[in-house]
């Protein structure tokens, strides 16, 4: 979608429901809640940057994975999978939508310390009960799949197979953002400045360009922004933009299978991305906020860390070339990493929809069409994501997930 095609201005002056955030959050809300028979109103969803070039989404790796701790991380996931998976029939079996898949290569967790490789054991029982298709490798076992890996230091190595790998994201997105304006939501390109709240209420949404909206719901579906974007409502929210590195490179004799993404012990993590590419990526160090606008590269962090990193796990790599490289945002929530859902305890028309620390894409599906039920029903019906409720962080009540990345 390019600039052109996003109007200026809202064409109403009052919406039932208005997202903040028109990437792939606010998109998948937006769908959902179009294509649900039961909702009748109207929703506007507010776009800062119609080219979306400098968006969460627009950096993605486009990864997927059921390797979660915690049960509801990884039905959210198994949702996405199967979203994905059969993308035309969600769309009404329209045949301009591509049929997608996944790549299941699989993440390969790799522990090279005896704790570690008992929390690969405990999340394994936790994903096979959930039916995901787990294994644990000894070092013996990786080193015959893959023998390109150096095993000599590791324990133990986990991964799975089944929906667990990389899919076209960017193509989920565009399809989400295309379903929900062909089924009549409103997408305006602004930015949104402020807000008037009625106690414990939202009214109404003030834009740059000075027009202001009446709206019923508000959803901040804002990304790395999304505590600007509350601090309007009054409210704190613990989410910051976090630099994250992504490299693409070649390698002068490429390994002969595909490469797993791989999760080495020292955090640094590693893919196949195309027939003769790789992808690398890992945060800076140190890993403070950032600026919304910092988006530059640390020149040492590939020279200095990861490539040795990744030769010394894979000695083919020795000699590799970079490509491509850039620096995205997660929308990092410091208090557990997981996302904050639902409505606010006192504004009850704020619903937030943000955190996701690098898990958003895969996730949503599931959150878009969770949001979705909210607004409609008041509840969730398909999965309950209640856990990810605001209540619990003035409560400091983290989930703890130890399957972040």
């Amino acid at each position: 979608m390019n600039t052109s095609s996003m109007p200026n201005e809202a064409p109403r002056a009052a919406y039932d429901v208005v997202i903040i955030g028109g990437a792939i959050m606010g998109s998948a809300t937006a769908f959902f809640l179009s294509q649900n028979d039961d909702f009748d109103g109207s929703v506007l969803v507010i776009e800062r940057d119609p080219s979306y070039q400098l968006c969460s989404t627009a950096h993605t790796n486009s990864c997927m994975r059921q390797q979660f701790s915690t049960e509801l991380n990884i039905r959210i996931s198994q949702f996405a999978a199967e979203f994905v998976k059969n993308l035309r029939t969600h769309m009404g079996g329209d045949e301009r939508v591509p049929e997608l898949d996944i790549q299941n290569y699989g993440y390969m967790y790799l522990a090279d310390n005896a704790p570690f490789a008992e929390l690969l054991r405990h999340n394994r029982d936790i994903q096979r009960a959930a039916g995901a298709g787990t294994e644990l490798l000894t070092p013996q076992e990786i080193a015959a799949r893959y023998p390109f890996y150096k095993v000599d230091d590791l324990v133990l190595g986990s991964i799975n197979r089944r929906d667990e790998g990389y899919f076209d994201g960017g193509t989920l997105f565009d399809w989400l953002r295309r379903g929900a304006r062909e089924r009549g939501v409103d997408y305006v390109a602004g930015e949104v400045v402020a807000m008037s709240r009625d106690g414990a209420h939202i009214t109404h949404v003030t834009l740059a360009s000075g027009e202001t909206i009446a709206c019923g719901t508000v959803v901040n579906a804002s990304g790395p922004r999304a505590a600007r974007t509350a601090a309007m409502a009054g409210i704190d929210l613990p989410v910051e933009p976090r630099k994250r590195f992504t490299w693409i490179f070649t390698a002068e004799t490429p390994l002969d299978r595909d490469l797993p993404l791989t999760i080495d012990p020292s955090g640094v993590h590693f893919r196949q991305d195309g027939p003769a590419t790789y992808l690398a990526g890992c945060p800076a160090d140190p890993d403070p906020a950032v600026a919304y606008d910092d988006f530059v590269m640390d020149p040492d962090r590939w020279q200095d860390h990861v490539w040795p990193i990744i030769a010394g796990r894979i000695p083919q790599f020795e000699a590799i070339r970079v490509v491509t490289e850039w620096a995205g945002h997660y929308a990092f929530n410091t208090l557990d990493q997981n996302a904050i859902l639902g409505p606010h305890d006192e504004v009850r028309n704020f619903i937030f929809q943000n955190g996701f620390s690098g898990h958003g894409l895969q996730q949503s599906p599931a959150m878009g069409r969770g949001i979705a039920e909210l607004i409609t029903y008041g509840e969730y019906r398909s999965l309950d994501l209640s856990p990810f409720a605001f209540d619990r962080i003035a409560a400091n009540r983290p989930i703890i997930e130890t399957a972040i990345i």
